[in-house]
């Protein structure tokens, strides 16, 4: 464990009234001591290191002027949260962070009063700000009270269309609101596109900078005589095709930029702003990603998302595998099969790394498309690339992938296009939680006609799968497959499609039969053998297939066997439920078959290992274990009896 910084303003500081307290030079030194908590507590737990530091002097200039938790902070994404929390309230609990009963990585409702909207997904603030601006107006009821609405959004999050829609229709109200575009020019990966490009233009000639400061949006804060000479300036960098003229065609009144480590430009314009605003103005702030901290500085990523580290020197520690990861098997995979097939492409959200597509991108650059966080572009693009005799992969995760269901129903099923789906992060995932698990994409991928669904059972499964899905051109297919490592099983060199809707036996009993979809298999295998140690058989097969389904398979398990339970890493309507349906169908339930469905619970499981939230959920071996047990009417007694 690392040492604790000293902190003698910091330790002043239980809520960030407290900060109100201090004149602007002592705030400077609070920011400093901010920045090395956040430091030393993400050192111990992990988690998003670079976004929090990026936002440090932004974090303490919000809560100096505004009045939280009256006023409404609204974090987007909020992975950038750390150094908030611990200014209100929730130091002492800083080093619990997404752990087991700890703080939760994001901002969440229910641990904070100060914490008015929960996110962990991108582009949601303006719209919730906008919310709570016209309750306000209307007399809406809220225990804190009401006061001003303001949102912080990175430039990332400034790529998805919500983000514009908020803003039209906020422009369209005209309510008092603040909206903060925290412009780090990264989201996780850099961020990509013709918005970008324009917010890079805004800063790109620095001898304009304190000419564009003074003319835009803040023309409305000048004295008199000084307007009219503002207004020419402001006219003037308009017809440059610089400045603010985005968003003051929604609406928006713009200030900016503005630097985001300089608290004495921070704070003098957010006391204007909150002085003096009517309607919605934008500030445009710029910060760097991971700022102050060397290592996550000079990290590619800028330390997004970080191990347990060593703040000296910064090195992360993190447990050894012998087992390469699922989504390094899936990028090598696709790679090997682009080599071969020029007609194999691939789309992500803003997430090359985290879906392995940057070994695709290295390889071949100009058949890879980051389409910024715009998970509903990037289905429709996708159902664009098969219509016009392309293969893409569309890698997303399964929560975000939630983002662009709409599209995958309207542009991709009801065409029947061979759209591939890379169903990252499916499952359970540890230390995020319940806003990035992969709990539905079961339920909402089978549900629909014509969709292949298949879930890896382990590594060398999911090369086999990644093969199909790209043979695969009789409409839309998906695969899914979890964080983190692999099992260890040996690796085939190359993929090998498939027949589509096959499972297979892995391990032949008689009295129950487990039939296991995704990665859960190697617990029910763990459970078959503590099983025979109490005379009781159990055949272990995997599904492979959610859809179509493996109905011989299923057919013949339910007919040799006294009970079929099938296991799934996902909600209720899943797997198990296209299964019930067909033995329901088949009349199978009519010979007393008993069968079990083992799903994730009905309700959200907190941040914690993945181990344990699966042990919550009741789908570890021995869980698995008790259901047979019960199932079968055999008492749990000690196997030694």
């Amino acid at each position: 464990m690392s040492d604790r910084p000293d902190t003698p303003l910091l330790d002043r500081v239980r809520t960030p009234a407290d900060l109100k307290g201090f004149s602007d030079a002592e705030l400077h030194q609070v920011a400093d001591e901010l920045r090395a908590e956040t430091i030393s507590a993400v050192s111990e737990t992990g988690g998003h290191l670079g976004a929090g530091l990026g936002v440090v002097e932004l974090t303490v200039a919000l809560h100096a002027v505004c009045d939280a938790p009256r006023d409404k902070i609204i974090w987007d994404v909020s992975h950038q949260c750390y150094p908030h929390k611990i200014l209100t309230g929730r130091r002492d609990r800083i080093r619990t962070l997404r752990q087991k009963d700890g703080l939760s990585g994001f901002t969440k409702r229910s641990e904070s009063p100060y914490d008015p909207f929960g996110a962990a997904h991108s582009s949601t603030s303006i719209s919730a700000a906008l919310g709570f601006a016209v309750a306000r107006d209307l007399g809406g009821a809220c225990e804190t009270g009401h006061g001003d609405a303001i949102a912080v959004i990175g430039d990332g999050a400034m790529s998805a269309g919500m983000a514009y829609e908020a803003m039209n229709n906020a422009g369209h109200l005209k309510k008092r609101l603040i909206v903060i575009l925290n412009d780090n020019e990264m989201s996780i990966a850099p961020p990509v596109g013709a918005l970008s490009s324009y917010l890079s233009r805004l800063y790109a000639e620095a001898p304009f900078q304190d000419l564009k400061a003074a003319a835009k949006g803040a023309v409305s804060f000048l004295p008199e005589p000084f307007r009219e000479g503002a207004k020419r300036a402001k006219d003037l960098l308009k017809g440059m095709a610089v400045g603010g003229t985005l968003f003051e065609a929604l609406g928006f009144s713009y200030l900016g930029p503005i630097d985001g480590h300089d608290l004495d430009s921070l704070l003098p314009v957010l006391r204007t702003v909150k002085a003096r605003a009517t309607g919605p103005i934008l500030i445009h702030v710029l910060t760097k990603k991971g700022k102050g901290y060397r290592p996550a500085e000079e990290r590619a990523d800028r330390g997004h998302a970080t191990a347990k580290f060593d703040v000296v020197s910064g090195t992360q520690v993190k447990a050894k595998s012998n087992a390469p990861s699922y989504t390094k098997i899936f990028g090598e995979t696709l790679v090997d099969l682009a080599e071969a097939d020029s007609r194999i492409c691939a789309v992500t959200a803003a997430m090359p790394d985290g879906t392995g597509l940057n070994l695709m991108a290295e390889r071949f650059p100009s058949r890879v498309f980051d389409v910024g966080i715009a998970e509903q572009h990037g289905v429709t693009f996708a159902a664009g690339l098969a219509a016009g005799g392309m293969r893409p992969f569309c890698a997303m995760y399964s929560t975000f992938l939630q983002r662009g269901y709409d599209q995958v129903v309207h542009d991709v099923a009801i065409q029947r296009l061979p759209v591939r789906f890379a169903i990252d992060r499916a499952g359970l995932v540890g230390a995020d939680g319940a806003t990035h698990a992969g709990s539905f994409d079961i339920g909402y991928m089978a549900s629909l006609p014509g969709v292949v669904v298949m879930a890896a059972a382990d590594e060398a499964e999911l090369r086999h799968m990644v093969a199909t899905a790209a043979a695969h051109d009789d409409g839309p297919i998906a695969f899914r497959y979890p964080r983190g490592e692999g099992v260890g099983v040996e690796m085939p060199e190359h993929g090998t499609p498939l027949e589509i809707g096959r499972g297979r036996v892995v391990r032949e009993g008689g009295r129950v039969a487990l039939l296991s979809f995704g990665t859960r298999l190697a617990e029910a295998l763990t459970a078959a053998e503590a099983l025979a140690a109490r005379g009781i058989e159990a055949t272990v097969a995997d599904a492979r297939f959610a859809k179509p389904l493996d109905r011989d398979l299923i057919l013949r398990l339910a007919r040799e066997h006294e009970a079929l339970i099938t296991l799934e890493e996902g909600a209720i309507g899943g797997f198990g439920s296209h299964v019930a349906q067909l033995l329901a169908e088949e009349g199978v339930f009519d010979t007393g078959l008993k069968f079990r469905s083992m799903v994730l619970p009905d309700s959200f499981i907190d941040q914690a290992s993945p181990s344990d939230m699966y042990a919550v959920a009741g789908l570890n071996s021995a869980e698995i274990e008790a259901k047979v047990l019960a199932t079968l009417g055999v008492a749990q007694v000690s196997r030694r009896a």
